[in-house]
């Protein structure tokens, strides 16, 4: 039987072999929830989908109340623009700033010849805006706008993707995290949702379509864990219904549907996919989402941009160097109280190396802009 001498010696041991960085997580966790959080989501689909429902529905707040609705006359004449809608939300002192970028008029219009380029503008736009603060002296308080996840909305009424979808697709599914969803569930039979499901992810993979991967389970994740992930994974194009109707159902009132023949539940898993997309974007993907968004496409933007300016900075010493070697390099000004200081000398040199940094970003942006027309 232990002493109580023993018992104490064991506590200082342990105390002693304690050092206390266990408690990191703690503190990154206090920091986060203090700092806040933020998203950025993308929809994107012809009118009528149900997008801004599916958007209210998730997020169970109403970005669109003061939004007009266009008649027919104006949706022949209007182009693909980009809106913005942002909300604070707070959850259990969790605070999360939630940008929808919206894309009304596209898919639209009778010819929808590259009707997805301002989208992809848009999020080249972000990018860059990122990357020029990035590089700027001060990168404190750094906003980020860039696109984490994409909600592409495909029609039910058809035999699988049309060819605009295809071409949205892969025109952007290296900018961003694209997300497939199927609007309007509740226009189709179980047996349709499900031919059309697989008939989809086939014509993804012919095409060579890269949507958002869910990240593979580790070897010590527990069986529910790994059945919720398999069955995300398999629910791909989301099969969704949204709704901000309250309606009585079995005696409970519930989010849904209310028709003749029954009534639709938005939160009923047997019904849609509202719950397991909900699930994904806000409680188990959302942070994947935006990691994927950091660690590749951002930095496949970013690494271009660096090849591009480091290829024009060789250049222009080349250029410099020919110049000087043929004798036309002209002699630097004195300052208008005698010969340049050293200190104002770089300045002078920083200032020129910022001016030079600007006009190759504003020179890179033009020629990918050139190379998405050529596309």
């Amino acid at each position: 039987m232990a002493t109580c001498s023993e018992t104490n010696s064991d506590t200082e041991d342990q105390d002693k072999e304690y050092v206390g960085f266990a408690t990191l997580p703690n503190q990154v966790h206090r920091k986060s929830v203090k700092k806040g959080f933020d998203f950025t989501l993308m929809v994107a689909g012809e009118s009528g989908l149900g997008k801004s429902t599916l958007v209210n529905s998730l997020f169970l707040t109403d970005l669109y109340k003061d939004r007009k609705l266009l008649n027919a006359e104006e949706r022949i004449m209007q182009t693909v623009e980009i809106t913005k809608h942002t909300v604070d939300i707070e959850e259990k002192g969790v605070k999360l700033k939630l940008t929808i970028v919206d894309t009304p008029g596209f898919g639209d219009a009778v010819n929808n010849h590259e009707c997805w380029k301002p989208v992809a503008d848009y999020i080249d736009q972000q990018f860059e805006q990122y990357f020029r603060d990035e590089s700027g002296l001060n990168r404190k308080n750094i906003q980020d706008n860039r696109v984490h996840c994409c909600l592409y909305f495909i029609s039910p009424f058809g035999h699988g993707l049309r060819p605009l979808d295809v071409e949205f697709m892969k025109a952007l599914h290296e900018k961003v995290n694209i997300v497939p969803v199927l609007a309007k569930a509740d226009t189709l039979t179980p047996t349709e949702v499900k031919r059309k499901k697989i008939k989809i992810r086939e014509e993804i993979e012919q095409y060579g379509i890269k949507i958002y991967q869910f990240p593979d389970c580790d070897s010590d994740e527990d069986e529910d864990f790994k059945k919720q992930d398999y069955e995300l994974k398999e629910s791909i194009p989301f099969a969704v219904i949204g709704s901000n109707t309250v309606v009585e159902a079995k005696g409970k009132r519930v989010r849904g549907r209310l028709y003749p023949w029954g009534i639709v539940e938005v939160e009923n898993s047997a019904h849609c996919d509202f719950v397991k997309l909900r699930n994904m974007l806000v409680r188990s993907h959302m942070q994947d989402l935006k990691d994927v968004t950091r660690e590749c496409h951002y930095e496949n933007y970013r690494a271009h941009c660096i090849q591009s300016m480091t290829r024009m900075v060789v250049k222009e010493r080349n250029r410099n160097k020919l110049t000087r070697e043929s004798g036309t390099d002209f002699p630097i000004p004195a300052g208008p109280t005698g010969p340049e200081s050293e200190t104002e000398k770089l300045i002078r040199e920083k200032d020129e190396e910022l001016r030079r940094m600007q006009e190759m970003l504003t020179r890179i942006q033009n020629n990918m802009s050139s190379q998405n027309e050529a596309f």
